[in-house]
């Protein structure tokens, strides 16, 4: 299991490690926020449209050879920037790698599903859902260190020896998981079951997870600053909430394993534990915004782990691959629709409307989850 933890670290490490040092980058290629937001969106645009494609490709030829060649992929889109340090292979590289952590995420996920038993599913999950955090977490922290030593081609070197050194280590310890007997489904079948609630209760909770995790660590800095608090104050904030997501998604694992949590009732408390967290952010001052981020922290920490867990539980195996790819899909829907939401409403009123609108349609996703059957 620990190449796959590596691998979760590894996309999320590789996202904000870069997209957190874009902007300091002088050269011309990076002055203009255009272009910066056009860099910054390749890797996402990569992962939402192929997520589900390498899912599926996951299910017909295996989830290791994916996993294998993705991570090979991203040591080598790494490397161009590396060797050619010129703009244009800049746009190239971090395409290559959106593109490459949308193979080796999914079929990570899938592995996970796939070479845990039910029973063990639950703390499967929080764990990777834990080393991933931690890349979110360290991601910009270690990415600024790195371009202050060495540049932005120190990082993208950096990164290629992660993501080779992870292949390496994932052919290596990873078993050999082969598809399953191959059942043959139509567009009708696909839709059936991309709509049936089984998948769509937890998807959505992951992607209103997603929306508020991303929301908050967009826009908790820019409350902060608006009650007079300095960077180390609104820096604290974003850190304790990656912090809390990290610390809960184990525990919240294990409890669903060991019988003491239900998913359905997790999922539930968890989307009303993080719009709790978006109102606390509607507070004014330090204290509103150490609630909202600890808060919103835990309660997307609850519905990680249990939202794929159940994803796993309610999909066939010849399908887990395809499942998983898709509800990436879904997460990256809500990493996008969540700032969007609250930016757009917070340029109508305030962002303290924002917050709200954002808190409001969890709530919404709240009582849908407490009234499925």
């Amino acid at each position: 299991m620990w190449p796959l933890y590596a691998a979760g670290f590894t996309t999320a490490f590789g996202a904000h490690g870069i997209a957190a040092n874009l902007g300091g980058f002088s050269d011309d290629a990076v002055t203009s926020l255009l272009v910066l937001g056009g860099l910054l969106a390749l890797y996402d645009g990569a992962e939402i449209v192929l997520k589900p494609l390498f899912g599926t490709l996951a299910d017909r030829v295996g989830a290791r050879p994916v996993l294998l060649g993705g991570l090979v992929a991203f040591a080598v889109a790494s490397a161009v920037y590396v060797v050619a340090d010129s703009h244009g292979w800049l746009w190239a590289a971090r395409l290559g790698q959106g593109a490459a952590a949308s193979a080796f995420s999914p079929a990570a996920s899938a592995l996970v599903a796939r070479m845990n038993p039910a029973a063990r599913r639950g703390r499967a999950f929080g764990s990777y859902g834990f080393y991933k955090s931690i890349g979110y977490t360290l991601g910009p922290l270690l990415g600024g260190v790195l371009v202050w030593a060495g540049g932005l081609r120190l990082l993208f070197a950096v990164l290629a020896v992660l993501g080779a050194a992870v292949a390496v280590w994932a052919l290596v310890a990873v078993p050999v998981v082969p598809p399953t007997a191959k059942v043959r489904q139509t567009l009708v079948d696909l839709f059936r079951r991309l709509t049936d609630p089984v998948f769509l209760v937890p998807t959505g909770a992951l992607a209103g997870a997603t929306a508020a995790l991303s929301a908050g660590v967009g826009f908790l800095p820019v409350s902060g600053r608006v009650a007079g608090l300095g960077t180390v104050a609104t820096g604290a904030a974003v850190s304790l909430l990656a912090a809390c997501a990290a610390v809960v998604q184990p525990r919240t694992g294990r409890a669903l394993d060991e019988g003491r949590l239900s998913a359905r009732t997790g999922l539930w408390a968890g989307l009303v534990v993080t719009a709790a967290g978006l109102a606390c952010a509607m507070l004014p001052g330090l204290a509103g915004v150490l609630a909202g981020a600890a808060l919103i922290g835990v309660g997307t920490g609850m519905i990680t782990p249990l939202g794929f867990a159940a994803l796993a539980a309610g999909t066939p195996s010849e399908r887990i691959g395809q499942t998983m790819g898709a509800a990436e899909l879904g997460r990256e829907a809500g990493d996008a629709g969540g700032p969007l939401l609250v930016a757009a409403v917070a340029s109508i009123a305030t962002l303290t409307y924002g917050f709200a609108a954002l808190a409001v349609l969890l709530l919404v996703g709240a009582v849908l989850v407490a009234m499925r059957e």
